[in-house]
């Protein structure tokens, strides 16, 4: 009996190191999709640029952030998640060591670019490991919810370090980030062994694009998470420009719209798994949520600005779960790629929304009209709410990967 009890513990700590890993490759992930637009204002004054130009810099790195998805699923299958997500990271860490050469903002666009490979890799790595070497339904959306938060960490961070580091704070960071992530992986257990895609990744893929069922859960996933970043790569310049705040306490507010997502991420699937009859419920309200605290954001006042960032991250994490579980529930045949789909979605708003947004910063109201329009799309959102049985209700499967 002490030996199965030791061999049960064995295994349990196998587990939680993996998670640790996990989420290490989550936390790089969350904190690079978030890092620039922390110091956005600072940034478009050092590079010379307009803050739309400065918005390309994230939406770079999502342009081959989301080109990776497959094909570093594929290479987490064939070589191992630990080996791939080792690899992204050193991919991190080089790209934004690339970027402090010279503040040129040709130069920071292509080292983002070469990041979002980085969290491309990583990402897709962080899920499966955590998964292969035995995570539980809940440390799947412990990861997830770290990969949320690490934006909201970043969002909190980088404007502290900023007066120290100048323009080169996003990028040094993300540099600690990776290495510190890279230390963590290295000590987890080894990927468990290897098997070849081949044959299972294309005939995944086929006809998902076009199953209509999937669309309402895309706009659903679109809404929480991508949304979501494009606030939270706005808000704290909106409420340093037009609040008057501080950038240090700008940053810690609008890194609630994010760092939530550790908690709220995880409790949408409890919901989901043990209330299925409010999860439908649940996730509508996060939408509203999500509307009235964009809008209360806008008012920029220290208390209603807390309150607005505190909903928008219930928005962010709650609809995680039922999302990506209604999409693998729908597809029983293709449950990668329908996940897949959807996850794409909320890096599509993230591409277009984010430039959008800091554009909006040149119109009259310096970009309150950005996070107006935000709010219609959260209304647009809860308009097109899919029914509980998309939403995956009444169970929680374990196969869909928890992407953020």
């Amino acid at each position: 009996m002490a030996g199965r009890g030791l061999r049960r513990d064995d295994r349990m700590s196998v587990t939680n190191r993996a998670v640790l890993g996990g989420c290490a490759l989550g936390l790089a992930t969350g904190w690079n999709v978030a890092n620039t637009g922390a110091v956005a204002q600072q940034l478009a004054d050092a590079y010379g640029v307009g803050l739309a130009t400065v918005g390309l810099f994230t939406t770079a790195l999502f342009v081959t952030h989301l080109v990776m998805q497959i094909p570093g699923g594929r290479a987490s299958d064939r070589f191992g998640p630990r080996r791939v997500g080792l690899l992204g990271l050193v991919i991190v860490a080089a790209s934004s060591s690339v970027a402090l050469a010279a503040h040129l903002p040709a130069l920071a666009l292509v080292a983002r670019g070469c990041t979002g490979i980085g969290t491309g890799l990583a990402f897709i790595a962080g899920s499966a490991y955590v998964r292969a070497q035995g995570g539980t339904p809940f440390a799947q959306g412990l990861f997830g919810g770290v990969a949320l938060a690490g934006g909201g960490v970043a969002l909190a961070v980088v404007p502290r370090v900023e007066g120290a580091l100048g323009w080169r704070a996003p990028f040094t960071t993300a540099i600690c980030v990776a290495v510190g992530g890279l230390l963590v992986l290295a000590l987890g257990p080894a990927d468990a062994g290897r098997r070849s895609a081949r044959g299972s990744v294309e005939p995944a893929r086929r006809g998902v694009m076009g199953d209509r069922q999937l669309y309402p859960l895309a706009v659903l996933y679109g809404a929480s998470l991508g949304l979501s970043i494009v606030l939270g790569n706005w808000v704290a310049t909106l409420l340093h420009r037009q609040g008057g705040l501080d950038k240090a306490t700008a940053g810690s507010i609008g890194a609630l719209t994010l760092v939530l997502g550790i908690v709220t991420r995880p409790l949408g699937g409890w919901i989901l798994h043990t209330r299925p009859a409010r999860a439908r419920a649940a996730v509508g309200a996060s939408l509203l949520g999500g509307a009235v605290g964009t809008v209360l954001l806008i008012a920029a006042t220290p208390a209603v600005a807390t309150l607005g960032a505190v909903l928008v991250g219930l928005a962010a994490g709650i609809p995680f779960a039922p999302a990506f579980t209604g999409a693998a529930r729908a597809r029983p045949d293709a449950q990668a790629a329908a996940v897949g789909f959807v996850n794409g979605a909320a890096s599509v708003v993230v591409l277009v929304g984010t430039p959008l947004v800091g554009l909006s910063f040149s119109l009259p109201g310096g970009g309150r009209a950005g996070f107006a329009a935000i709010a219609a799309l959260w209304l647009g959102a809860f308009l097109l709410l899919p029914s509980r049985a998309r939403l995956g209700v009444p169970a929680m499967s374990g196969t869909e990967s928890p992407a953020g």
